[in-house]
């Protein structure tokens, strides 16, 4: 039987390995948008890059609300969903950091600071999001 995950569990399940979100941004003319993106959490905060040129970026420069969804698509099945209003920074240092820190997390710490390098350069923004609300159920088909 489905359950609500604790606040823990929802945080270790987002966080675990390499799991990618897929990001829905609204498009101007509020339709949605979905793309796969790689991202951490730091504290009540998702975390993570996109170009200012891209349709997440321009979309996130022109209406902040976003909702992040992190699957297992594995028996029994979870998932959590994170909706928020994304900050924006175009900080060159901060940008690196984090693009930095989410490398590690998706590529390795060998490859980190490579990656880091790639997505810390002029035109990157890092988006900052405030988790406002979560879903977060485990064992859907138990």
């Amino acid at each position: 039987m489905a359950q609500k995950m604790t606040d823990e569990e929802w945080r270790a399940f987002v966080s675990h390995g390499t799991r990618t979100g897929k990001l829905s941004t609204v498009r101007a003319d509020g339709s949605p948008h979905v793309a796969p993106i790689w991202f951490l959490l730091d504290g009540d905060e998702l975390v993570f890059n996109t170009g200012k040129e891209t349709v997440k970026g321009r979309n996130l420069a022109r209406d902040g609300r976003v909702a992040l969804c992190v699957d297992d698509d594995r028996p029994p099945f979870h998932f959590v969903v994170l909706n928020g209003r994304a900050r924006l920074s175009e900080n060159l240092e901060e940008v690196r950091h984090w693009a930095t820190r989410i490398a590690a997390r998706y590529m390795g710490e060998d490859r980190a600071e490579d990656y880091g390098a790639r997505n810390g350069v002029p035109g990157e923004l890092l988006v900052r999001v405030p988790v406002d609300q979560v879903v977060a159920v485990k064992d859907l088909a138990a």
